[in-house]
């Protein structure tokens, strides 16, 4: 159901998206107001590459990435459909739709039962997809739907106009990257993640190296120089 406060929200969020100077920090406040603006257990922003390919930009859980996955594996579901043919789709319980049925029956399987998705559009431009989910049936209503279509018009404007196309999946990219080397140290050292990162500032800082061609030195050999133990 919607949370209260939903109009605070977007006069909030308004203000806020055009005021990010990144767009990975714009995708990560969207991803965080949807989880307030609706009552969901996990979002995402699904976005669409110039080759009409998909990936997940932004999530405020891990599993988010591991469901945006089944539908780029089954090539079927509601965020695939909604970015061609809808604004928005509701699945009320993923145990008994039927309109992707191998796409809801993975789903079901991780453990979530209600999706909402609405397309993140300027009308000219196709951004990709919001998606919200949350592991009880029926979780979502028409006020919801509602409200994820005018959250994800608000969100699909500041990406359009904070993206130049081939920047955003430099910092989608490098991100990543990022987070796979803090995961590569976190297990090698026994570290936690804000100790990995600090290890990757160090090295940065100290050789004079972007952070990204740290992270990508150290996801390709696996090692690092003068690692610090």
């Amino acid at each position: 159901m919607v949370s209260d406060g939903t109009a605070d929200e977007f006069a909030d969020l308004a203000v806020r998206l055009h005021d990010e100077a990144t767009v990975v920090e714009t995708l990560d406040l969207v991803v965080q107001y949807a989880l307030r603006a609706v009552d969901c257990q996990y979002a995402g922003v699904l976005l669409v590459r110039k080759n009409q390919e998909v990936e997940t930009a932004a999530s405020t859980d891990p599993i988010v990435e591991a469901l945006d996955q089944v539908q780029i594996e089954c090539q079927e579901g509601p965020g695939l459909d909604v970015v061609t043919e809808r604004a928005t789709v509701v699945v009320n319980d993923t145990v008994s739709d039927r309109r992707w049925e191998r796409w809801a029956g993975k789903v079901a399987a991780l453990g979530v039962r209600s999706v909402l998705t609405a397309r993140l559009s300027t009308g000219s431009t196709e951004v990709g997809t919001l998606n919200l989910f949350h592991a009880e049936p029926d979780a979502f209503d028409a006020d919801d739907e509602a409200v994820a279509s005018i959250f994800a018009r608000h969100a699909a404007v500041a990406l359009a106009s904070a993206r130049q196309t081939e920047n955003l999946w430099l910092a989608i990219d490098a991100r990543k990257l990022i987070g796979q080397a803090q995961g590569i140290l976190m297990e090698r050292f026994d570290l936690d993640a804000d100790q990995a990162f600090a290890v990757l500032l160090r090295y940065s800082q100290q050789r004079n190296i972007k952070l990204r061609a740290v992270a990508e030195l150290l996801v390709t050999r696996r090692k690092l120089p003068e690692l610090p133990e």
